[in-house]
């Protein structure tokens, strides 16, 4: 067999070893909610616990929560790849260690804390819980944006120069484009802050599945706090499986 067959061969089960665990997340969620559903069917739940983990207030829960991760993300993508590649252009970018350093400590402050702080200052509800999720989630895709224009090779760039392109045209065709990988794993973290996070929303009045956690805590009733436990953590192996399949389907060919 040639050296370019036995290349060819490696590559297909190196591709079919990557699409058999494409479908690992899905089936463990699936395994996951089976699992409790049993645990749920088993339990000679009381009135309280009835009343806890109604369908309607179960599903509203996981909506409000979809919803303040969705926002949050968008808002976090919309302020910080701009930033991001704001803080990277000439005569700007000494600034970029300024304002990393502002999202560091904005992440370094306990998420309950950046919490209570925007209540006491903002107010509650849904808006600041997600004023909140930002503020916590920002780092990751202020950074890799930084991060992945700064790596691009300054010979691409001088190529492109070369040519006669404009600053806009090497940022939109060269610089942009490789970096997608780095800035898509940033948002893929930030995704994922959010989904955990968020539970901390129901101390803002904010809904989400810490609702259903919380009440679980103040009423000493094991079924509900672990259907909200276990929800939550459905709920974030999904989104971590869509986000790596929107990662893999957004980024370059080749890279």
């Amino acid at each position: 067999m040639s050296a370019g067959a036995v290349q060819a061969a490696g590559a297909d089960r190196a591709a079919g070893a990557r699409r058999s665990r494409t479908w690992v997340p899905p089936l463990v969620v699936l395994v996951l909610l089976g699992a409790l559903w049993a645990y749920i069917g088993t339990r000679d739940l009381d009135s309280v616990e009835s009343r806890s983990l109604t369908s309607e207030v179960v599903l509203t829960a996981l909506w409000q929560h979809i919803q303040l991760v969705v926002a949050s993300t968008l808002l976090t993508i919309v302020i910080g790849v701009p930033l991001g590649v704001l803080l990277t252009r000439p005569g700007i970018s000494r600034a970029g260690a300024v304002v990393l350093a502002a999202a560091n400590a904005s992440q370094a402050v306990p998420s309950i804390g950046v919490l209570v702080i925007l209540a006491m200052v903002v107010g509650v509800g849904f808006w600041m819980a997600v004023v909140a999720l930002v503020l916590y989630a920002l780092l990751p895709v202020l950074r890799n944006t930084m991060v992945g224009i700064r790596q691009v090779s300054p010979a691409l760039i001088d190529a492109g120069r070369g040519m006669g392109m404009s600053r806009r045209e090497i940022l939109f065709t060269i610089e942009l484009p490789l970096a997608v990988p780095v800035m898509l794993a940033g948002i893929r973290v930030a995704l994922i802050l959010n989904v955990g996070v968020a539970t901390l929303a129901a101390f803002t009045n904010a809904g989400g599945l810490g609702s259903i956690i919380s009440s679980g805590i103040s009423l000493d009733r094991t079924p509900v706090l672990v259907v909200g436990s276990a929800l939550t953590m459905a709920l974030a192996l999904a989104v971590d499986w869509l986000a790596g399949l929107a990662e893999r389907a957004l980024r370059p060919r080749g890279m």
